[in-house]
């Protein structure tokens, strides 16, 4: 399961991992968005995720704290990409720009890419409002047993796929 803020480079690391391992990788925002952006009910999600979960093997590329309780105790392990908050928000920025009005890889269908505010403000402050409860969650599965890998740059990600899968 990879976890992080937006442009923390989930998606990127999904792709290393699945390659080195074979697993499938779920991208979780082409699950949560109906064409066009549109959101499901919460009934619905926690549906979907939960199948998803129940799957027999998977890479998980998404956040949705929401639905930690479904999938954290069936992933074998949880890597938490920790970045700084201007390298996120570069990233989306750049990603945006390169993908501007067409749709990225790991998004969902019908859904191009575009400029949003909201969504800027919420990588803007993700490390003050999102981090702090992740970072309970993650002490508490680790205290549980789990396996958490809290990588902080670029630099750790490429070590860490080094050390596990040379």
């Amino acid at each position: 399961m990879i976890i992080g803020c937006s442009g923390s480079g989930k998606s990127t690391l999904s792709r290393a991992l699945s390659a080195r391992t074979g697993l499938p990788i779920i991208y979780l925002d082409q699950h949560y968005f109906g064409p066009g952006w549109k959101e499901p009910s919460q009934e619905v999600w926690i549906e979907r995720v939960s199948a998803l979960a129940a799957r027999e093997a998977w890479i998980m590329d998404g956040n949705y704290s929401g639905t930690f309780d479904y999938r954290m105790p069936r992933a074998e392990a949880i890597i938490f990409l920790d970045f700084p908050t201007w390298r996120c928000l570069w990233r989306v920025l750049k990603r945006t720009t390169l993908y501007w009005g067409k749709n990225r890889p790991s998004s969902a269908p019908d859904c191009p890419e575009r400029f949003d505010l909201h969504f800027l403000s919420y990588v803007l402050h993700y490390r003050m409002t999102r981090q702090p409860g992740i970072l309970r969650r993650l002490e508490a599965e680790q205290q549980r047993g789990k396996t958490i890998y809290r990588l902080r740059s670029p630099r750790e990600v490429k070590r860490f796929l080094q050390q596990s899968f040379p």
